[in-house]
């Protein structure tokens, strides 16, 4: 992969692809900027080799122009934290000639994710060089992540860069052993993940609603518990493949309803009673977890122990997560709730890796080819 070493920048133009999917709160304003602070080295770096910068990026999933999706809170936060102006750009027919322009909401223009070759075409005269740091949309073949790549001199930014080496680093040659925490709702989501860590963890610890279907294979009782008919087949083929590897919670924490204010019983084994959910590991479970993660060399973790949003049910991940935040082996947290998680915690500085791309991720761990990683290659 092409990366900033291979690029001559003075004087010139880039276009870099970032990604500014930040969360909004209902006046429009940026509840959390760590996305747009990840792409500060790369942005940094250009600057410093003396380059003129033109952003774009994605918000939300617009139906086409919508001032609610606007990156102008997203320009107006990098320009306090670059101290810079920085000009945002209405359309690709009104791009400023300024030092930092940021485009508008890439995906107000239907061709984007289409992957659109005349779109891209345009996104390309707008520049002399192309640099993709957006590993979040990097599994995304779309204009201005795979399209544009093709038609200038292009490479990776830092954070691009930094997320391929340490994914496939932990692939390739973990620290022994290797333990890889795997959570959230759905088994279909992650069997490619489960199949990857079959083949190269030493330990897969499983947690979340996904441990439902594997119950189920084994002929108990999930009660109301949050479990996908589809997942149960693809459990049991896991649990016969991976017997000597995968761990399941021994014990949970069950409700009544998915609120906070529900009826709460602990419950000493899997089985779970008619009429009540599990929605958490117990904590016998989780001091196990926490012991297997104390041990090991390499940890890779994606996906919550249980619904860690509602305060009765929130223990199981936060023994998980502070397990990982002081364990002493090489830390890699692959996005999305694990990395709300180590937020609400106050965890997220950590570890060695907090991933900004939760799906990229997984798809780069599950071995797929992901095609703004390939149009760099």
């Amino acid at each position: 992969m092409r990366t900033l070493e291979d690029l001559d920048v003075e004087g010139k133009r880039v276009l870099v692809r970032v990604d500014f999917n930040v969360p909004l709160d209902e006046d429009g304003k940026i509840t959390d900027d760590s996305r747009i602070r990840g792409a500060l080295p790369t942005l940094k770096e250009l600057r410093e080799k003396g380059a003129r910068l033109i952003l774009a990026s994605h918000l939300g999933r617009p139906k086409g122009p919508d001032p609610k999706f606007s990156l102008k809170p997203a320009a107006e936060r990098l320009s306090e934290l670059l101290d810079a102006e920085v000009k945002l750009a209405d359309d690709l027919d009104n791009v400023p000639d300024a030092d930092i322009v940021m485009l508008e909401n890439v995906r107000f223009d239907p061709g984007e994710t289409k992957n659109d070759q005349e779109l891209a075409k345009r996104y390309a005269a707008l520049a002399d060089v192309y640099v993709n740091d957006a590993f979040g949309s990097a599994h995304r073949a779309h204009a201005s992540t795979e399209a544009v790549a093709h038609l200038l001199p292009s490479a990776a930014g830092r954070l691009l860069e930094r997320e391929v080496a340490t994914l496939r680093g932990i692939l390739e040659d973990p620290e022994r052993p290797l333990v890889a925490v795997v959570g959230g709702a759905k088994v279909t989501d992650k069997i490619g993940v489960l199949d990857a860590f079959l083949e190269r963890a030493d330990e897969i610890l499983i947690g979340g609603a996904m441990c439902f279907p594997f119950f189920k294979a084994q002929g108990h009782e999930v009660g109301a518990s949050l479990c996908e008919d589809e997942g149960v087949e693809p459990a049991a083929r896991v649990l016969r493949a991976g017997v000597d590897k995968v761990a399941l919670p021994v014990d949970l924490v069950a409700g009544q309803e998915f609120k906070a204010d529900t009826a709460v019983q602990a419950i000493d084994g899997v089985e779970v009673p008619e009429g009540w959910m599990g929605l958490d590991i117990g904590p016998s479970t989780a001091e196990r977890y926490a012991d297997a993660i104390k041990d090991a060399g390499t940890v890779f973790w994606n996906g919550p122990m249980g619904a860690f949003e509602l305060p009765p049910f929130a223990a199981g991940t936060r023994t998980v997560a502070e397990a990982v935040a002081v364990s002493e082996a090489t830390t890699v947290v692959g996005g999305g709730d694990s990395a709300a998680a180590l937020a609400q915690f106050g965890l997220a500085d950590m570890v060695d890796h907090l991933s900004t791309g939760g799906g990229a991720s997984l798809e780069l761990v599950e071995g797929k080819p992901l095609p703004g990683v390939e149009a760099l290659s």
